[in-house]
């Protein structure tokens, strides 16, 4: 089965973003430094910098990220966001991941009955990634 997944690159900031969304989304964390990977060389600033980060949640859910060397483009938040969804069945979880993004975000859309019925909200997190959560059907 062909998966796909989010990759979010960060400027320093890889290892606290990954851990917060661990906190948020809960499941297992694996990060890899450019020194563990081999990568750290003559550019010692960038060798304690994540290479890759990768959360697994319990659900199967699955978020990658990583630190961005000096040199290399960065353009954070314009060029990915990140979209959790799910049926009335899912209300719970998704409203308590919805609640937990927002400690020290910005409230782009509180979480709310939508136009087309679902309960839709939109935040920009602390690091400057747009999450959107979309509770399909579900009570009024």
């Amino acid at each position: 089965m062909v998966t796909l997944n989010p990759y979010i690159n960060f400027q320093g900031q890889a290892r606290e973003a990954m851990s917060f969304y661990q906190s948020v989304l809960g499941g297992d964390l694996t990060v890899t430094t450019y020194a563990e990977g081999g990568m750290g060389g003559d550019h010692q600033e960038a060798a304690d910098l994540v290479m890759h980060a990768m959360l697994t949640t319990p659900g199967g859910l699955v978020l990658m990220g990583a630190d961005t060397p000096e040199g290399m483009p960065y353009s954070p938040g314009d060029n990915v966001g990140v979209s959790l969804s799910g049926g009335p069945e899912d209300e719970e979880e998704l409203r308590g991941v919805y609640e937990r993004l927002c400690d020290g975000a910005r409230t782009t859309l509180p979480l709310e009955r939508a136009p087309w019925g679902d309960h839709f909200g939109m935040v920009t997190d602390r690091y400057g990634i747009g999450w959107m959560v979309n509770i399909a059907g579900g009570a009024a």
